[in-house]
């Protein structure tokens, strides 16, 4: 705003000096008599010659939209007859005067009383006369003359339409014209620069651009897609004063829509559709739709289909329907379930108008295979479609609903339906389906990578006629998510030569990644922030072909010090999120000739002079190996070594005998071995500690019940051995009162306790151990009669 006052201004004074100007002017060139050389006839003929007079005006100037404090001078009328003695008297009329111009009748001069808009009036035609005050005679003939409106920059450039539309094709070449706008400006286009207006665009790069002369509006970008983006918003803006600052401006705005033209392909969205038809269909009959996605509109978009293959020819048919641009599949012959249950049909769509300019993208065409199943006139349940197709994320959660198949029975009973998935196609059982409505799920996450489609079967069956039942293929597509990170295309293994140069390429890598193109490729290979400085090798990153070039940074390697090298190469994809791995390079140094042809990466030679030859490490380790087996041989047979089965005399077994000594607690002994049920019941609270006896003499072994060492009756050897301990009273351990003394309350059977058996007198019997049986043959004969045991002793 203050640019805008100060430029007004500066316009104002320009004007004035232009009004000097042009008044002084005026008074030299115009404000002159216009009777240069009249002349007149005197008396007798003589001719009088008239001399000049300065009142003839032609035309004065007054700037536009002044707004002084006083009025503007616009001029002065002056007559060379005017002594200044106030008798002549000025009167102006005409366009204006008195209202807007008004004039001092003493000094001729004129001032405008208004402001004026030279866009609303550019100029004034008024008329001068010059009359003696006193008597009103005229003194000068009447003089017309014009006072024009002298412009300033006071209108801003107006486009004839708020709003403008154009059209122009997709993939149109840059430069090409898509319309013109054009603006004006009030001003006076005569008179500086005003009403010079320059063109630019403020919105709308950098798709198009604008010519700043015409107006004209063209394109900038080559091959723009209608099915990537169709409308674009544009904004020109027209500026006067030649586009230099200080200008007034003024906008408009242009939608441009991208027309299309037939640069796509038919696609269809699977390669086998499933259809059903009933043996009692009648020709004319609608079997199943197919349909081919074309992304263009209009003409272009319009698809034919067509049968070109396949043993159902001559029994159905294909028409087209022009409004849902799908292929019908009609019937065309009456069919027979017993004779042949299914057909197969291979179908085309193809672009009904081709564009010769783009027949590169070609060819405009697709094809798929469309399998019939002829079904018994048996009127089972009908699917309301010939088959279904949903898609579904990957790894989605277990339940998430992938859509809905309905079926109903044509019969008038209407029978309910249940519905469930034949399981043959669907043996890993990712889905299971609602029987009530319908709803099919996931029953675990599923990998695009391994499985892309799932083509199930989805049965339903009348609940009250399980025989009547209707299968419908569902194709189910899994959408891919970036979860898989790129990876070598191969095993790469690189060498390099002893002798390389510096910046040398000798490897050339690429990458594979599992998931889709559009969490794929673009590959960026990298070296790991911690190596990017790799003293031996870096990366170039081929960006074109998704490869990577691996060069030699330094010059010469050596195998002796090292011939082998790990390369980690980071390669990221161009999903969303972005994954990465990191792939290691194994990398060999081999020796090559001066060409670079690979002679050998053997690196043997160099280990073997620095260290023992194979030889020598082959006979280390067979030493190393029978030490081994020795020592394990010597474990074992140590281990396996078992006792003679003859002891000597030398040999004291004793302890191996101590356990027989044991007799158990009687009656109450419930827990095997547990002294505490051999202790006295009147103790039992309290610990009394075992107390043993020993022999005050040496008890002698009777020479004749030992046998011979090399006896083979072993089972005579331990039962003389038992005998001689349990008479020896002074082999440990020795008898014990208090455990032997008391064996169980209840017992019905007698102690048979051995203490002092053998030196005092006993009234127990006996000789009922005589009918025991041999296992007490032993206890018989030492306590079964007193005599015979006199007699031994």
């Amino acid at each position: 705003m203050k640019e805008d006052n100060c430029l007004h201004a500066a316009l104002i004074c320009l004007g004035m000096l232009y009004y000097s100007h042009a008044i002084t002017t005026e008074k030299l060139n115009h404000a002159r008599p216009s009777l240069h050389g009249h002349h007149e006839k005197g008396k007798e003929g003589q001719v009088l010659h008239r001399s000049k007079r300065g009142w003839v005006w032609n035309q004065f100037f007054v700037i536009e939209e002044y707004t002084g404090p006083d009025p503007v001078l616009v001029g002065r009328l002056h007559s060379d007859i005017d002594s200044g003695d106030g008798n002549i008297k000025y009167i102006l009329s005409g366009e204006g005067a008195g209202i807007i111009f008004v004039i001092d009748d003493k000094s001729g001069n004129i001032h405008a009383t208004k402001t004026l808009d030279r866009e609303e009036r550019a100029q004034y035609t008024l008329t001068a006369q010059a009359v003696d005050r006193n008597t009103n005679r005229p003194l000068e003939p009447p003089s017309e003359f014009i006072v024009k409106v002298q412009d300033i920059n006071d209108n801003p450039p107006e486009f004839l339409h708020e709003n403008y539309h154009a059209n122009v094709p997709e993939r149109s070449n840059v430069g090409t014209s898509v319309i013109q706008v054009t603006a004006s400006d009030a001003d006076d286009p005569t008179y500086g620069n005003s009403a010079k207006l320059v063109y630019s665009i403020l919105e709308g790069q950098p798709y198009f651009s604008v010519e700043a002369q015409t107006g004209i509006i063209r394109t900038a970008l080559p091959n723009m897609d209608r099915e990537a983006k169709e409308e674009y918003h544009v904004v020109i803006q027209a500026k006067d004063m030649g586009g230099h600052m200080g200008g007034l401006s003024g906008t408009t705005k242009v939608t441009i829509t991208l027309t299309d033209v037939n640069d796509n392909p038919p696609k269809f969205p699977q390669s086998v559709y499933q259809m059903s038809v009933s043996e009692a269909a009648v020709p004319g009959e609608e079997v199943g739709r197919v349909k081919a996605k074309d992304p263009d509109i209009g003409e272009n978009g319009l698809v034919a289909y067509s049968i070109i293959d396949g043993d159902g020819m001559d029994m159905f048919e294909i028409t087209t329907d022009y409004e849902t641009q799908e292929g019908v599949v009609k019937l065309k012959k009456l069919l027979d379930f017993e004779t042949k249950k299914s057909y197969s049909l291979k179908v085309e769509a193809a672009n009904v108008h081709i564009d010769p300019k783009f027949i590169s993208n070609g060819p405009f065409k697709d094809t798929v295979t469309v399998k019939i199943s002829v079904e018994d006139a048996d009127e089972p349940p009908v699917f309301l479609k010939p088959s279904y197709i949903f898609e579904v994320q990957e790894n989605a959660a277990s339940g998430t609903v992938v859509g809905k198949v309905h079926a109903k029975d044509p019969d008038a009973a209407n029978s309910a339906i249940r519905y469930s998935i034949d399981r043959h196609t669907d043996l890993e059982r990712y889905f299971f389906i609602n029987a009530e409505d319908g709803n099919i799920k996931t029953m675990k996450a599923l990998d695009r990578e391994e499985i892309a489609w799932h083509n199930i079967s989805v049965f339903a069956v009348e609940v009250h006629k399980q025989h009547q039942e209707a299968k419908v293929p569902v194709a189910i597509k899994v959408i891919d998510v970036n979860d898989n990170a790129p990876k070598f295309a191969a095993a790469y293994e690189a060498f390099v030569c002893e002798n390389a140069r510096s910046n040398q390429q000798f490897m050339t890598i690429s990458a594979d990644d599992k998931d889709d193109s559009a969490n794929g490729p673009r590959f960026i290979f990298s070296l790991p922030p911690e190596i990017i400085h790799n003293p031996n090798f870096t990366l170039r990153d081929n960006r074109a072909d998704n490869t990577a070039s691996v060069l030699v940074r330094r010059e010469g390697f050596s195998r002796q010090k090292q011939d082998l090298y790990l390369l980690p190469i980071v390669i990221s994809d161009g999903g969303l999120p972005p994954m990465s791995s990191t792939n290691t390079l194994t990398i060999r140094v081999c020796g090559c000739d001066s060409n670079g042809s690979l002679l050998s990466c053997n690196a043997e030679a160099y280990i073997l002079n620095a260290g023992l030859s194979t030889g020598a490490l082959i006979a280390i380790l067979a030493c190393i190996v029978i030490l081994l087996v020795i020592v394990v041989l010597f474990v074992t047979l140590k281990r396996q070594k078992k006792e003679p089965l003859i002891i000597f005399e030398e040999e004291d077994v004793r302890e191996n005998i101590i356990t027989y000594d044991d007799e158990g607690g009687g009656e109450e002994d419930t827990e095997a071995f547990d002294i505490a049920t051999l202790q006295n019941p009147d103790g039992i609270n309290g610990f009394i500690p075992r107390k043993d006896i020993k022999p005050e003499y040496q008890y002698m072994p009777r020479p004749g019940l030992r046998p011979a060492p090399n006896s083979v009756d072993v089972d005579d050897f331990i039962n003389t051995r038992i005998q001689e301990a349990d008479n020896d009273p002074t082999a440990p351990p020795y008898d014990s009162i208090q455990i032997y003394g008391y064996e169980g309350r209840g017992s019905v059977a007698g102690s048979l306790s051995s203490l002092e058996s053998a030196t005092t007198d006993s009234d127990l019997d006996y000789d009922y151990l005589q009918n025991w049986g041999p296992r007490f043959k032993k206890l018989a004969d030492l306590y079964g009669s007193k005599d015979t045991f006199d007699d031994d002793s």
